[in-house]
C-alpha cells in the first residue's frame, strides 16, 4: 500500500482568506474573552512580530493596527470536509486526520500515473483552491502523517525504507501519545529511531499498549483504524460577504470562486450538477432565490460559474445583499462529451452543448428549446417545447424546420428519395388532413419535405426543409 497525506496547517488562515482577501496584519484568536491567543497569523502578521501561541494583549501592545478575527471551528471543519471530497476523485479511500487528509494511492497510480505525476495533480488543485499544504507519501497513513509534517515532498515508496525515514524524526512531531512525548525525553529519547530501539516489554510496563499501538500503527504492523471518509450527497456553500453589496457586479468574484468550489467537489465524486441554487441573503432573515437550470449535467467551472452570472445578471436586487449561499441537491452522472480524434473545429470554438447553455443563460429559458414530438400525427401539431433535460426522441424522417403554412413547391418536378408517407387523420376535431407525405430534392438540390393529395404525384405542396 501506498498513502499520502496532505498536510494543512493552514486550514483555518486560508480558510478566512478565502473570504476575506486582505494585505494588511489579519490574525485569528481564540479562548476566553480576557485571554485570547492567537492561533493563526497570515504573513504580514508574522513579519510585523506577531505569532502563533502569543496573547492578544501582547500583540496589542507589539503591534497598534491590525484585524483580530475569533477562530470559528465550525467553519475549519467545514473546509476540512471540503477538501476531503476533492481528495476523493483521487482515492476511494480517504480519511480525516487533525489538520491533514490521507488517502491510499497504490490503485490510483495504475490510472493517473506514477508518484510524480499524481504528486503535482495534487498540488495543482490544492494550490488553485487557495489552500497551502504539503505532502508525503508512505506505506502507512499515520507515517506520511508524520513526514509531510517534518518536510513536504517526502515520499518513502517501500517498506523496506520507512524505518531509515522515520529514523530522525523528532519526538515533538512523532504523533506519538502525548504521555510518551513528555516523558521520553528525560529518558534521554529524542527521535523515533531511539524509540524503536527500545525493547517492547520495558515500553509496555512504562507506558502501556497504547505508546506500542501507535508504533506499530505508524510502521505498518497494525491496521491504521481509521475511519473511511465519504462525500455527502450534496453540495452546500456559504460565503459571508465583507459589507453590504448593492451592485451585482460586486458579487461577481465570491460568485466565482463558488462555482471553482462546486467543480472541483464534483470532479471528486465524478458527478455533474443539472440543477443549483443561488441564494442571495438579506436583512432580518430574507433573500432572493436564483435558480440555475442547465439542459445537461455539466461540471466545468468556467461554464458553472458563467451561467450562474448569467442567470444573475437578470436579477433586481430589492435590498442589500449580506451573503451568498449555493445548494446543488441533484448532482447526477457526469459523462464527458466525446471528440473525434481529427476534429477540424478551431481550438476555441465551443461544443453545441457550450453554446446552447451559454444562450440559454444570456437571454433565457426561452430564447433557446428542444422540440419534442406529441402523440398528434399532424406535422404542424406533432411537436411542442420538451422539458428541461427531457428524454431525446429517436431521429425521425420528418424535419425540424417545418414552414407556418404549406406553400405550392413551384419549378421542376421534384426528385422523390423517400416516401410515401400516408397521413388521414384529424377528423374528431374538424381539422381533418389526407396526404401523402415524401422526402423529394428539388431542382436546385435543396432537401425538401412535401405533400401531394393521396395517389398521386404532382400538385406539391412545400411543408417543411431538411438542413
Amino acid at each position: 500500500m501506498l498513502w499520502t497525506c496532505i498536510n494543512l496547517s493552514h486550514l483555518a488562515m486560508d480558510g478566512m482568506l478565502r473570504r476575506r482577501p486582505t494585505t494588511g496584519p489579519l490574525v485569528l484568536v481564540d479562548g476566553p474573552v480576557n485571554a485570547r491567543t492567537i492561533v493563526s497569523a497570515n504573513e504580514s502578521a508574522q513579519a510585523a512580530g506577531l505569532h502563533v501561541g502569543q496573547r492578544l494583549s501582547a500583540a496589542q501592545a507589539l503591534l497598534s493596527k491590525f484585524e483580530a478575527i475569533p477562530y470559528e471551528r465550525e467553519s475549519v471543519d467545514r473546509w476540512h470536509r471540503f477538501l476531503a471530497a476533492v481528495a476523493y476523485r483521487y482515492s476511494s479511500e480517504v480519511s480525516l486526520l487533525p489538520h491533514a487528509i490521507v488517502l491510499e494511492v497504490s490503485r490510483s497510480m495504475g490510472l493517473f500515473g506514477p508518484w510524480p505525476r499524481l504528486d503535482a495533480m495534487l498540488r495543482a488543485d490544492f494550490a488553485g483552491l487557495g489552500f497551502r499544504h504539503r505532502l508525503a507519501a508512505a506505506p502507512t497513513a499515520h507515517a506520511a502523517q508524520v513526514l509531510a509534517t517534518v518536510s513536504d515532498g517526502q515520499a518513502v515508496l517501500s517498506v523496506d525504507a520507512l524505518r531509515h525515514a522515520l529514523q530522525r524524526v523528532p519526538l515533538a512531531k512523532s504523533s506519538l501519545p502525548a504521555n510518551a512525548i513528555a516523558a521520553l525525553p528525560g529518558m534521554g529519547i529524542r527521535n523515533l529511531g531511539q524509540v524503536l530501539a527500545l525493547p517492547r516489554d520495558g515500553l509496555r510496563r512504562r507506558f502501556g499498549t497504547e505508546l506500542l499501538d501507535a508504533l506499530d500503527r505508524l510502521i505498518g504492523d497494525r491496521p491504521s483504524g481509521l475511519e473511511l471518509y465519504r462525500p455527502p450527497d450534496t453540495f452546500d456553500l456559504r460565503i459571508e460577504l465583507l459589507h453590504e453589496v448593492e451592485n451585482q457586479s460586486a458579487l461577481i468574484f465570491p460568485l466565482r470562486r463558488m462555482a471553482d468550489d462546486l467543480a472541483a467537489y464534483l470532479a471528486g465524486r465524478d458527478g455533474g450538477v443539472q440543477r443549483f441554487l443561488l441564494r442571495l441573503e438579506h436583512r432580518e432573515g430574507c433573500y432572493t432565490d436564483v435558480p440555475v437550470g442547465l439542459l445537461a449535467p455539466q461540471r466545468e467551472g468556467a461554464m458553472l460559474f458563467e451561467f450562474a452570472r448569467g442567470r444573475l445578471e437578470h436579477v433586481v436586487l430589492p435590498e442589500p445583499v449580506l451573503a451568498l449561499h449555493l445548494i446543488a441537491r441533484e448532482l447526477p452522472a457526469f459523462v464527458p462529451a466525446g471528440r473525434d480524434l481529427f476534429d477540424e473545429r478551431p481550438a476555441n470554438a465551443l461544443p453545441i452543448g457550450q453554446l446552447r447553455e451559454r444562450l440559454r443563460a444570456r437571454l433565457g429559458d426561452r430564447a433557446v428549446y428542444r422540440l419534442g414530438s406529441t402523440t398528434d400525427p399532424r406535422p404542424e401539431r406533432a411537436q411542442a417545447v420538451a422539458e428541461c433535460g427531457g428524454v431525446h426522441d429517436e431521429p425521425s424522417p420528418r424535419p425540424t424546420w417545418l414552414l407556418a403554412h404549406p406553400i405550392p413547391l413551384r419549378g421542376a418536378s421534384p426528385r422523390i428519395l423517400a416516401g410515401p408517407e400516408r397521413l388521414e387523420t384529424g377528423w374528431w376535431d374538424g381539422a381533418e388532413a389526407c396526404r401523402d407525405y415524401y422526402v423529394v430534392e428539388t431542382s436546385p438540390g435543396q432537401r425538401a419535405w412535401a405533400f401531394c393529395p393521396p395517389g398521386e404525384q404532382g400538385g406539391w405542396m412545400l411543408h417543411g426543409w431538411f438542413a
